[in-house]
C-alpha cells in the first residue's frame, strides 16, 4: 500500500480530489462534467475502481482516455469508448436510471443539500445571477446518489439557497411551499440523493431520517467547530470520524504525471 503524502507534498486540489476519488466504486456507471471531479474520476479508474464505466456529460460512453481531456467535449473522450453519441444518449441513460453516481458543483449548498448554481436572490430581481443550471438538475434526480465539490465560504453554506437548482433530501412542495422529504415528492421516480458535499474545509454526510447535513471528516488544519462556525445554520458535528484521509503519493504520482501533468485543472505543489 502507498504511503500517505507529507503536508509539503500535496495541495488543496489534491486532497480534494483524492478523497472524492473515494466515493466511486468499483462497476459503477459515474456520470462526469469537467474540472475537479473529472480527475477524481479517472484516478478512481486508475486506482480503486478500474471496472467503472465514465459518461462523459456531452455524450461519450465508457470512454477510457490515456490522458486527461480538457473539457466532456474533447475528443479524446472518445479514446476507448464503448459509443461516442450525444448529450441525448448521454441523459436518456441517466434517465433510465442506470447511472449510479453524478459528481456536480454548486455556488450555494443548504442544510438538506439542495443546490443553487441559478442566482443569489429573488429569481426575478437577483442580486448575482450565476451559470445557470446545465445538467445539474438533471444528473442529480436522475443518478442513484451525488457527490458535490465546492468552494467552502460561509456566504455558501447557506439555511435556505437563494433557489433550488438541484433538490436535496427536504423540498418545497408547490402550491403550498411544505418542507417535505424527496421521496415523498419524487414517487416511483425516487432513486437517491446527495450522498456528500466535499468542500475546501471537510466532507460532509446527510442524516438518514432527518435529510440534515453532519460533518463527516475534516480535512488537516481545520477543526470542526471553525468549520460549524462557516455555515449559516446549526451543523451537526457530533458524529464527525476524525481528518479526511490525504492523499498517497501514487495517488499524487497518477494526477500528476498520468492525469494532469499540464497542471490544466490541479497545480502541482512547488517544492522550495
Amino acid at each position: 500500500m502507498s504511503e500517505y503524502a507529507k503536508p509539503e507534498e500535496y495541495g488543496l486540489a489534491d486532497l480534494l480530489c483524492s478523497a472524492a476519488s473515494r466515493e466511486v466504486g468499483d462497476n459503477e456507471i459515474v456520470f462526469a462534467g469537467t474540472g475537479l471531479p473529472m480527475v477524481a474520476i479517472m484516478l478512481a479508474q486508475n486506482t480503486h475502481a478500474p471496472n467503472l464505466k465514465l459518461i462523459f456529460e456531452a455524450g461519450t460512453l465508457d470512454g477510457r482516455p490515456p490522458e486527461l481531456p480538457t473539457s466532456v467535449g474533447d475528443a479524446r473522450c472518445e479514446m476507448g469508448a464503448s459509443r461516442a453519441s450525444g448529450l441525448y444518449d448521454a441523459f436518456s441513460i441517466a434517465q433510465r436510471g442506470y447511472v449510479d453516481l453524478g459528481f456536480l458543483g454548486g455556488a450555494e449548498v443548504d442544510q438538506y443539500g439542495n443546490v443553487n448554481t441559478t442566482c443569489i436572490g429573488d429569481y426575478l430581481n437577483p442580486e448575482l445571477r450565476l451559470t445557470g443550471s446545465g445538467g445539474n438538475p438533471d444528473i442529480n434526480s436522475f443518478a442513484k446518489r451525488t457527490v458535490f465539490i465546492m468552494v467552502h465560504e460561509k456566504r455558501r453554506f447557506v439555511e435556505n439557497v437563494s433557489y433550488i437548482t438541484s433538490p436535496g433530501w427536504r423540498v418545497k412542495k408547490w402550491p403550498g411551499g411544505d418542507i417535505v422529504p424527496r421521496q415523498q415528492l419524487y414517487g416511483a421516480a425516487f432513486r437517491g440523493g446527495p450522498s456528500a458535499v466535499i468542500s475546501t474545509a471537510g466532507v460532509f454526510r446527510f442524516n438518514e431520517e432527518s435529510g440534515l447535513m453532519y460533518l463527516d471528516t475534516y480535512h488537516p488544519g481545520k477543526t470542526p467547530s471553525e468549520i460549524r462556525d462557516l455555515c449559516q445554520f446549526d451543523l451537526d458535528i457530533s458524529r464527525v470520524k476524525g481528518e479526511t484521509a490525504v492523499p498517497t503519493r501514487e495517488e499524487l504520482r497518477i494526477i500528476h504525471e498520468v492525469l494532469d501533468p499540464d497542471e490544466i485543472f490541479i497545480p502541482k505543489v512547488k517544492k522550495p
